[in-house]
């Protein structure tokens, strides 16, 4: 199946194996991506935010997303419904890059109605998990997701959330 869906396969030991997840805690032992995955040099910000966002938080993920892509600064974040949706599609439109990272198996597009983004995202950054195919997007798969979010970043950028939400997971993963 992977080659049939040009999905690539790496592991921790692997020469590819993108450096900065080697320093967080519980580095995957296995990455499942499409597209084409961060190199050492590249500077990485996560975009991330509600799922249920103001006028307001849709305007500052959309100018920061696509500002950051102009400046030659993929955005990564989880392609989830809301803040995350806006932020993979602001370099999207500008021809930059974007890398999703996904609390599911790469076959398993969560939320459906994101399907077409995640298209394009393969073809402009990657798409890439620590689940094997298959995997569906469980509750507990997402505070896992956010520490690769975290981890493939220099730095992050919060749009709007709540006190206790994922996105805050997402920045104490990054304290960290």
């Amino acid at each position: 199946i992977c080659d049939r869906e040009h999905i690539r396969v790496l592991t921790i030991q692997d020469a590819a194996y993108p450096q900065r997840l080697l320093q967080i805690y519980d580095p995957p032992l296995v990455l499942f991506y499409h597209g084409t995955l961060p190199g050492p040099e590249e500077i990485c910000v996560a975009m991330i935010g509600s799922r249920d966002f103001s006028p307001y938080g849709r305007q500052v993920a959309e100018i920061f997303s696509r500002d950051l892509s102009e400046q030659g600064i993929t955005v990564v974040s989880g392609l989830a419904r809301g803040v995350d949706s806006v932020c993979h599609r602001g370099p999207l439109a500008g021809g930059g890059r974007t890398i999703a990272v996904l609390g599911s198996g790469l076959d398993v597009i969560y939320p459906r109605e994101n399907q077409d983004l995640y298209q394009q995202i393969c073809g402009q950054g990657a798409v890439l998990s620590e689940f094997p195919l298959g995997t569906p997007p469980l509750p507990a798969h997402f505070p896992r997701r956010n520490r690769i979010i975290s981890g493939l970043c220099q730095g992050i950028l919060v749009v709007e959330a709540g006190e206790k939400s994922g996105t805050m997971l997402t920045v104490n993963y990054a304290l960290e």
